[in-house]
């Protein structure tokens, strides 16, 4: 395995797969200003690696994220209109938005729980997976503050408008077998099990970038267009003719004797 970076967030890249490691275990792997700069940096670096073909999101330790980092907010929460409090909240919501634009398939692999921000991490990934005492949480309303970052849209996106009120507004809280019942993630895995089923997960783009790539291309286009069946034929056909023509002649299905 190629350990590309360490620090606050570690890259590790083997057979074509990208790791992603938030490293503050000591806060719950709370997401400060440098780690969400290092976060916008090492997705840059995996979008210029053609030899990556997916990648998958983990913290270290027991637990996922606990959003964005207390003590840094705190801190600007005298004046939350000042350029820097401004600044460093706009690096950590331009994170989660740099992930979910990764040219590449991302999987979440969720130990322990995702609360507030780290949720939002979470849901950028086009997967998640969980353990199964995970705990998710919105938490922003808890918290006494407004939900940012894009969060209502991405909760709608994975579980509607009901499950989205229940989470943002009633504060309430699923296990991760319950998030995968409800939608809000796609599997539950034991905690030893939980990166290596990712990876095993992950296997399949990894073997073909260029074809992951592009498929990701049309999921990112189609979904954000909510195109019709019509529409999205049409928008799909150029890209499968190319990818046929990627395998060659052998590609197409022989005519029936």
């Amino acid at each position: 395995m190629e350990r590309v970076s360490s620090g606050s967030i570690e890259l590790h890249v083997a057979d074509g797969c990208a790791q992603l490691v938030l490293n503050n275990p000591t806060r719950r792997n709370a997401i400060t200003h440098a780690m969400a700069d290092e976060l916008i940096r090492l997705c840059a670096e995996i979008d210029g690696r053609e030899d990556v073909g997916a990648v998958v999101v983990s913290g270290s330790g027991s637990y996922f994220c606990s959003g964005a980092d207390v003590a840094e907010l705190a801190a600007s929460s005298a004046d939350p209109t000042s350029d820097q409090a401004l600044a460093q909240l706009s690096a950590v919501y331009r994170a989660f938005a740099t992930l979910s634009r990764l040219s590449v398939p991302t999987i979440a692999a969720v130990a322990g729980g995702a609360y507030g921000a780290g949720l939002n991490l979470a849901l950028a990934c086009d997967v998640m997976l969980v353990t199964p005492d995970a705990v998710l949480a919105s938490g922003f309303l808890r918290t006494g503050i407004h939900p940012g970052g894009g969060h209502l849209t991405l909760l709608l996106q994975r579980i509607g408008g009901q499950g989205a009120a229940a989470m943002a507004l009633f504060s309430a809280t699923l296990t991760g077998e319950e998030a995968v019942q409800r939608g809000l993630a796609w599997q539950v895995c034991p905690m030893d099990e939980l990166v290596p089923t990712a990876l095993r997960l992950a296997a399949a783009p990894a073997r073909d970038s260029v074809l992951a790539r592009a498929i990701k291309r049309s999921l990112i286009l189609e979904r954000g267009a909510g195109l019709s069946a019509d529409a999205a034929i049409e928008v799909e056909r150029g890209m499968q003719m190319w990818s046929l023509a990627r395998k060659g002649p052998d590609a197409w299905p022989k005519p029936a004797r």
